[in-house]
């Protein structure tokens, strides 16, 4: 029994679309943006997906946006809270598959280039595909990677534990992870970050809210940029879901969306029952 399961965010609309059109069970539970939130399935999906699938079958999970973002939350938080996905993280994580999108536009040797610099840094493999336009089809070379990248050695570890300060806990992500120098944090978010610590917060991961565009905390800092100083203007408690949530420079709470939805320029052929204006 194939059991792919793949809770779609607000950016995999097209991934849940072919999935639906192929009969693959998903689970659609949760889907936050990942810049501003944790960016993951939730932890109830995953494992009634893993009792599903049984013990050789395998569950696609999703950590949103980029390795800066989704990836870093997704071992810092979720991991912290399932040991049943901190296992399939040793098997499934640390090995790191690429997937390049091919698209009409792209040379063979540009797609070529890719596959030869994603391996130089280290990639497991890196799979060209197209499962954007052809669904699974698509994706076969890519699940085959991944399959081939499960069975090899492992050695996770958490960025950061949870003893760290909280400060020390974002200090370390924005070094580790972005590449910065430091941050520094403005009057209100160190006054907070002292009064969680006080109430007893201290201990809780960190869930940085940070744009998905750079690295670093200006989206007009491209590839991979240095010499910069994260800044920190807030910081919130998400008690209930277990994590301290820095807000990292102009990053704002609430994602601007079109004023003219992308739902009008999509229609569906009644005769030949193809989608139009997905791509």
């Amino acid at each position: 029994t194939r059991g792919d399961y793949i809770p779609p965010s607000p950016f995999s609309s097209s991934l849940c679309h072919h999935t639906l059109l192929e009969g693959t069970p998903v689970f659609v539970h949760a889907g936050p943006f990942a810049n501003i939130a944790h960016g993951n399935s939730s932890i109830l999906a995953d494992m009634l997906a893993l009792k599903l699938v049984g013990r050789d079958g395998f569950v696609v999970t999703e950590a949103g946006f980029g390795a800066d973002i989704g990836m870093e939350k997704f071992f810092n938080i979720k991991c912290r809270y399932s040991e049943t996905h901190l296992e399939n993280t040793r098997l499934f994580g640390v090995p790191v598959v690429v997937a390049i999108n091919r698209f009409v536009t792209d040379s063979e040797s540009e797609l070529e280039l890719v596959q030869k610099l994603s391996r130089e840094a280290g990639a497991f493999d890196a799979v060209i595909c197209s499962h954007w336009a052809h669904g699974g089809a698509g994706a076969v070379a890519l699940a085959k990677a991944v399959k081939r990248a499960v069975k090899s050695p492992s050695n996770f570890t958490f960025l950061y534990p949870l003893t760290l300060s909280l400060e020390e806990k974002i200090r370390t992500i924005a070094r580790q992870i972005y590449g910065a120098d430091d941050v520094t944090l403005s009057e209100e978010a160190r006054i907070k970050i002292e009064r969680y610590e006080k109430y007893g917060f201290g201990s809780l991961p960190i869930c940085m809210a940070k744009t998905h565009l750079s690295l670093s905390h200006d989206p007009q800092l491209k590839g991979r940029p240095s010499g910069f100083v994260v800044p920190i203007r807030d910081a919130r408690a998400s008690v209930g879901a277990g994590f301290i949530y820095p807000l990292v420079g102009a990053m704002s709470t609430m994602p601007g969306l079109p004023t003219r939805p992308c739902f009008y320029d999509i229609d569906i052929d009644p005769e030949t029952e193809e989608i139009t204006g997905l791509f």
